[in-house]
């Protein structure tokens, strides 16, 4: 009775794990590219009260083990990484990757990944995110005299993505960036137009995405088990496109939230009153003593 005792309060807990989880899936629903998590249980320890026989010649028959478990524990949760549903914006700088990868991040001190592609160009012209992390890529060091593609190149660099205002007396006009994540800019000095690719937005996967470890903000660090980083351009190397006025919404899937959540609230139950009932057990024993 007292190891049903605490296989019901191993339930409790655990089931109130996952309810945490489920919660915090759906309190997510609308933020951007959020990837849900998924609770999977596995059982305890069992205490074996009889251990296995093998058959006996002209004898008995094999006999099989007799155990009882003792509760049930959390197995893993899961980052359910499958991408969501693209939503239009109309905005040149909201960006969605459609495939594998993730935007490369920088705090000035360490890279961060994110699939969250709501950007911004600073007062210095550094394409940054909301938090103010600069999105990193391949930039040309000499963008005055750059006029040729950037396709990835040893010799380009991985450094902080800029548009500037101006490139000599040229003023920026506008810009465009294509599936590849190539950004272009125009130029004006008021007499003729110059057109300037002005560097690539890079793309990161890695061989074991659920392996990477959520940071706050829609941003991913790497992992011991996420694998190691593989920086690209978009379009390449199994590395998805870049689409501009797009935002990647959450995988949330309420429906299948709702019904976790139903059937998880009465899991919790039934290991209260598995409790409650091994209670009244015992009490019953106890009155044996009158």
């Amino acid at each position: 009775m007292l190891r049903s005792l605490y296989s019901g309060v191993s339930g409790m807990r655990n089931f109130q794990t996952k309810m945490d989880v489920i919660a915090n899936n759906i309190s997510n629903v609308n933020t951007t590219a959020f990837k849900s998590g998924r609770v999977k249980f596995q059982d305890m320890l069992n205490q074996s009260v009889a251990s296995a026989q093998s058959p006996q010649a002209g004898g008995l028959g094999g006999v099989n083990p007799q155990q009882i478990g003792l509760g049930v524990k959390v197995g893993s949760i899961d980052t359910i990484m499958e991408g969501g549903a693209f939503q239009p914006t109309n905005r040149g700088l909201d960006f969605a990757i459609e495939g594998e990868g993730f935007f490369t991040l920088n705090d000035g001190k360490k890279d961060v990944y994110t699939r969250d592609g709501a950007f911004y160009v600073d007062y210095d012209g550094n394409l940054t995110n909301a938090s103010g992390l600069k999105v990193m890529g391949y930039q040309n060091a000499d963008t005055t005299n750059f006029t040729g593609a950037i396709n990835n190149k040893a010799t380009d660099k991985i450094g902080v993505l800029r548009i500037p205002e101006k490139i000599g007396t040229a003023e920026l006009q506008e810009f465009n960036i294509d599936g590849t994540g190539l950004i272009t800019g125009i130029y004006s000095d008021g007499t003729t137009s110059i057109e300037k690719k002005l560097g690539q937005i890079s793309v990161t996967t890695f061989s074991n995405p659920s392996g990477l470890e959520k940071n706050g903000g829609n941003n991913y660090v790497r992992t011991n088990n996420s694998g190691t980083p593989s920086v690209g351009v978009a379009g390449a190397a199994s590395k998805g496109f870049i689409r501009q006025g797009f935002l990647e919404m959450s995988n949330v899937d309420l429906a299948n939230e709702f019904t976790e959540m139903i059937v998880t609230s009465r899991a919790y139950q039934a290991n209260s009153r598995s409790i409650t009932t091994s209670d009244e057990m015992i009490q019953e024993l106890l009155n044996l003593k009158r």
